[in-house]
């Protein structure tokens, strides 16, 4: 079995879709570590508008390609660190030289989000992004994902419900509305209470998520879910073309191995003069960079 497991793993690494970044990523000469840029994409290519649980996948009405999530993955010897970067940030879209959301340089294509991160002090040496749905399979054939909660919660938007207090197993729609909740409200004696945080309060659950899940697809045992597991991760996917099966390997053994700390680019906010509610990096931002 465990031959077969891995027979399938390396067969379904062979078929996640490639793009070609090397002229934008970091050659990591002269540091140590290497850092993953880990991007949640807007696409609802194959929603059914009809589904009961179509609003974890189409949420707001979008036009173009965004990213609901990015991260930055630090693997550095035996420490693993995770940085949440608020799509909210206010940057110089290097392919327009405009300014705007960090989130909406992925228009222009996935090398020029990595140019903008890269343009923060941030150097990329590899590229993983995930679509709705296959994020949505992942949890699934993981068994779900379990988060606690101190409150009932809800967003109507993401189309979030939980009823109860304490630890609740999210599957993939859930789980998809959960971390994409910017309206999040808590049921707190009797009434509904808005979180007021926006996307900070957004990235710090995608951050809570992203530790549960890798503890829930280190737990995987059985041989059934681990034949399924590599199928559910590639469905979605793309990576930069020289992420290697090897280094894939010596990315799993990094996370199996240490205990990620998370943390968020420290922003303050503003108003732009268009009246738009953006964020720019603020004090100590230098020294989370580093």
């Amino acid at each position: 079995m465990p031959v077969l497991i891995g027979a399938n793993a390396v067969w379904n690494y062979s078929k996640v879709e490639r793009v070609d970044l090397r002229p934008v990523l970091s050659s990591g000469a002269g540091r140590s570590g290497r850092n993953l840029l880990l991007v949640g994409v807007d696409s609802r290519s194959g929603v059914d508008p009809s589904d009961s649980d179509a609003g974890a996948f189409l949420g707001e009405a979008v036009t173009g390609s965004r990213t609901d999530t990015i991260l930055v993955l630090h693997v550095q010897g035996g420490s693993v660190r995770l940085v949440s970067i608020p799509r909210d940030l206010w940057v110089t879209d290097p392919a327009t030289g405009v300014k705007g959301r960090i989130n909406s340089t992925f228009a222009s294509g996935p090398a020029n989000l990595v140019h903008a991160v890269t343009e923060l002090g941030i150097p990329v040496d590899h590229y993983v992004e995930a679509d709705f749905g296959g994020f949505a399979s992942l949890v699934d054939a993981v068994g779900g994902v379990d988060i606690e909660f101190t409150a009932p919660a809800r967003d109507e938007h993401s189309g979030l419900f939980v009823t109860s207090v304490g630890t609740a197993r999210l599957g993939g729609s859930q789980a998809l509305a959960y971390v994409r909740s910017r309206y999040y409200s808590e049921l707190v004696d009797g009434s509904w209470r808005a979180d007021g945080t926006a996307d900070l309060g957004r990235t710090r659950r995608q951050r809570v998520f992203f530790t549960a899940l890798l503890d829930s697809m280190m737990g995987v045992r059985s041989p059934v879910a681990l034949l399924r597991l590599p199928g559910a991760v590639r469905s979605g996917l793309r990576i930069d073309s020289s992420f290697s099966a090897l280094d894939g390997v010596a990315l799993f053994g990094d996370l199996l191995d240490s205990e990620p700390e998370s943390e968020t680019l420290p922003v303050t906010s503003r108003v732009t003069s268009g009246g738009a509610d953006v964020l720019e990096l603020g004090t100590g931002a230098p020294e989370v960079v580093q």
